[in-house]
């Protein structure tokens, strides 16, 4: 009874963690690259970059939609059109950088730029990449700029408030294409 008990205890949590997965997976982004290959099939085995319009091309598949996807999405996709011409294809997709994973901080901070999210970030993570504010920066103005398809969505950071311990729900995970500014 024991080790039935362990081995549903094992399998439950295997199940969770999959289910967490799935949720945080990560979601491809223009300028991202990836390597696509198809088991015992030598012809297909590439290097890709996502193209800024989401896009990747491989042979047999044609022209893709990446962005936004996960690589167990592309995997799926990619099988599903290679299966025309290949009887049960095993697909591998890996992303070999996340270059198009990233956010942008303007205005009063030390290191104003583009950074690439390796892992995810939080604003106050992100503004510590940048070298935190200058002097002159106004801690109760920061905003983030975010974009829903062709809107645009203005975020509040109440910088100033959180470093007091408040506010904590303004200190928001960003998404790429987050643009954080600071006056």
């Amino acid at each position: 009874m024991k080790k039935l008990l362990k081995s549903f205890c094992f399998v439950t949590t295997l199940l969770i963690s999959s289910a967490i997965y799935a949720d945080d997976a990560y979601t491809l982004n223009a300028g991202d690259r990836l390597s696509i290959s198809v088991w015992n099939e030598e012809a297909l085995q590439r290097e890709v970059v996502v193209l800024p319009d989401g896009t990747v091309s491989f042979p047999l598949a044609g022209q893709l939609n990446a962005q936004g996807k996960s690589v167990y999405d592309l995997e799926n996709e990619l099988k599903s059109k290679l299966s025309e011409y290949i009887s049960d294809p095993v697909v591998n997709v890996t992303v070999n950088a996340v270059s198009g994973n990233t956010i942008h901080i303007i205005g009063k901070v030390l290191r104003p730029g583009s950074f690439s999210m390796s892992q995810p970030l939080d604003a106050m993570q992100a503004l510590s990449l940048a070298g935190g504010l200058n002097t002159f920066a106004e801690e109760n103005n920061i905003i983030i700029l975010r974009r829903n398809g062709e809107k645009q969505q203005i975020i509040p950071v109440h910088y100033a408030r959180i470093k007091q311990g408040q506010s904590l729900e303004s200190n928001v995970m960003l998404k790429s294409g987050d643009v954080i500014i600071i006056p």
